[in-house]
């Protein structure tokens, strides 16, 4: 059972930090262009949603473990032409068949699931030959120093921040799984501290 904390304290702060004019600015890069059938890795408080372009997604499916935000995405704002659907799961066990998604997106979720390579697995299995995976996920930092600092700070930080992760590698995980990178970008988000401020965002191709 979650903890008080976990059901009333956490999802303001994370509404909080997720909903940024920077991480929105962020989603806005990667969400528009997903196509067709599309499914979203913790989609938590649906803060995507408003980003889909309806006149190229067929259906976007939403995956969380939280029966709190799956009901705060419900009520998300969205094109009313989008259709949506918002189901119980984890990202490293996909309740779908194989290959039955033309496009996965994954914005700021890599960092807190339990275990990345699993997820990405899944999200592999899940799409269908050719298919893309759109991602936007902050993570471990190029610059030494702040990675140590990163290091340093990861356990308070995972305790009062969902099991987010500081130091989790982007790019070099989703090749790791099996993706091929179609094109990727990054940079520290500005006006943000820079131990948690590294993103990198792109598109993965199967």
């Amino acid at each position: 059972m979650a903890s008080l904390y976990d059901r009333f304290i956490l999802p303001r702060l994370l509404k909080c930090a997720c909903s940024a004019p920077p991480i929105m600015k962020q989603r806005a890069k990667v969400v528009p262009q997903a196509e067709g059938r599309v499914l979203e890795l913790g989609i938590g408080m649906g803060l995507n949603l408003s980003f889909y372009d309806a006149e190229k997604v067929t259906s976007v499916t939403g995956v969380d473990p939280a029966a709190e935000l799956r009901a705060i995405a419900l009520a998300a704002p969205r094109d009313p032409r989008l259709a949506l659907t918002v189901e119980d799961g984890t990202a490293e066990a996909l309740p779908f068949e194989d290959g039955g998604f033309d496009c996965v997106v994954c914005t700021f979720t890599l960092c807190s699931v339990h275990t990345p390579a699993l997820a990405l697995a899944e999200a592999r299995r899940v799409l269908k030959p050719g298919g893309r995976f759109l991602f936007c996920e902050h993570g471990l930092a190029p610059d030494p120093g702040v990675a140590k600092w990163q290091r340093r700070i990861e356990p308070g930080w995972k305790a009062i921040a969902g099991g987010c992760h500081l130091t989790r590698p982007v790019t070099t995980s989703i090749e790791a799984a099996g993706f091929k990178v179609a094109w990727r970008d990054s940079m520290y988000i500005p006006n943000s501290p820079r131990i948690a401020g590294w993103v990198e965002w792109g598109e993965a191709v199967t």
